[in-house]
């Protein structure tokens, strides 16, 4: 049996219970296994396929949903990881599922290479951000999974599969939740290592919102932040440079990223938990703390941002023309109700892409994310929220917190009908599914 026979090699701070980053999300599976390779994962997926069980695969837990629990097998691929090769001519370069995106990072600009574009945390493993479709902002650009040229997925017989482009297969596995198989590699296309001059800026809300699409068209890559109660946003643009490199000092970093924005500002959103007639004047004070900054550094350092306040979050991907008016609606909401609603709302924007499944599957995708401190309730107030996105047929990140079902999501995905095609032929007995992925995909 699975559990006697891989017992020595269970994780977990008590053998077998796993908890994600927010600490909201926690399952003790019945075997929690760290494998040391492909060749003991196709030996654990094969004997536990075999006796009918269910299989989840956890990454670095960045999901708020509950897409990596389990009640039955967890499988910690984090040891398959890595540059496999590297072709430098084309730029692609194939790396194991269970890749830290900080470390993949880092060895790419050691070869001269870099990612087009990434999200603005760097801690997950190049599987799970894949499998949620997890993104970054900039116009003309996807998601990350739209990066990838080939993916090699091991099925319930331990079999590796490989797919290619022009292949549903591929169109499927880019984005799929953990339930075709378990990532065991990408092939990634990447472009020549590059630099990003970052701009920090308040601007007044209403003029962000009237010139959103002109501003998003100048810049590679655009985001905002604004915090309910206020209209005064602070807006980010990055983009390419061949100015000499002009980072932040490590005091500066210290300072603003970790005195500051992570640990005063968690003590401020605790506080804001015990006193929450106080959020608005809250709000309305840190935008004071917004200031224009600037700063030139090799591009991953400028779209990671270093972030330990700990939160629960909901994003919608919504249709982009209807963005500006949404995020209206949503503050007017919050206002209109009293939602204790202290952390910022970000707003960002991304090309649509191939990917059956993908939140921007198909359509130019302007995303909206609303955070809650993991110290206070956020369900009545992301419900009321999310009515509002699905009033404009938004499509809810996977990975991160909402109330829908597959029946209910399935109009939204013009190529559904053809994700449960693929999932059919390669997982038929659904070995790969946990609660959450019956709930969102169907049984």
């Amino acid at each position: 049996m699975v559990g006697d026979k891989f017992d020595a090699r269970r994780v977990g701070s008590d053998g077998r219970s796993w908890t994600n980053w927010s600490g909201h999300q926690k399952c003790q599976p019945r075997d929690f296994i760290r494998v040391s390779g492909v060749g003991e994962l196709a030996e654990v997926v094969g004997e536990a396929a075999g006796q009918g069980r269910q299989i989840t695969t956890v990454g670095s837990g960045h999901s708020f949903t509950p897409a990596a629990l389990s009640d039955d097998l967890l499988l910690d691929i984090s040891r398959i990881a890595g540059v496999i090769s590297v072709d430098r001519d084309s730029g692609l370069v194939e790396v194991g599922g269970g890749t830290i995106l900080a470390d993949l990072n880092r060895e790419l600009d050691r070869i001269g290479l870099a990612m087009p574009n990434l999200g603005d945390i760097d801690r997950q493993t190049i599987a799970g951000a894949v499998s949620t479709g997890t993104h970054g902002t900039g116009a003309a650009l996807p998601n990350i999974s739209a990066q990838i040229e080939r993916i090699k997925v091991m099925d319930a017989k331990g079999e590796v599969r490989e797919f290619s482009p022009g292949s549903d297969e591929l169109l499927a596995a880019r984005v799929a939740i953990g339930s075709l198989g378990v990532i065991t590699a990408v092939t990634l296309r990447t472009v020549p290592a590059f630099n990003l001059h970052r701009i920090d800026a308040p601007m007044d809300l209403d003029q962000v919102l009237s010139d959103f699409d002109r501003i998003a068209e100048e810049n590679e890559h655009f985001e905002f932040f604004v915090f309910p109660y206020t209209r005064t946003a602070l807006t980010l643009s990055r983009n390419r440079t061949d100015r000499l490199l002009a980072p932040r000092s490590k005091a500066d970093r210290f300072l603003g990223d970790v005195v500051l924005e992570n640990g005063l500002g968690d003590l401020a959103l605790r506080a804001a938990g015990r006193f929450r007639s106080a959020i608005p004047r809250m709000a309305r004070h840190s935008t004071g703390f917004m200031s224009q900054s600037e700063q030139v550094d090799l591009s991953h350092r400028v779209f990671a941002n270093y972030r330990t306040i700990r939160f629960n979050e909901m994003e919608y991907a919504l249709p982009a023309e209807v963005g500006p008016d949404v995020l209206n609606r949503v503050l007017a909401m919050i206002e209109g109700e009293g939602f204790p609603l202290p952390m910022p709302i970000e707003c960002r924007i991304s090309a649509g892409d191939d990917a059956l499944i993908s939140q921007a599957h198909g359509r130019p995708t302007v995303y909206i994310a609303v955070h809650q401190h993991r110290t206070m309730e956020y369900e009545p107030y992301f419900r009321e929220i999310e009515k509002i996105f699905r009033e404009v047929d938004g499509r809810p990140h996977w990975g991160k917190l909402h109330f829908r079902t597959a029946a209910e999501l399935a109009p939204s995905f013009p190529r559904w009908d053809d994700f449960q095609a693929v999932r059919d032929r390669l997982d038929p007995d659904r070995t790969f599914s946990n609660a959450y992925v019956k709930t969102v995909l169907g049984e």
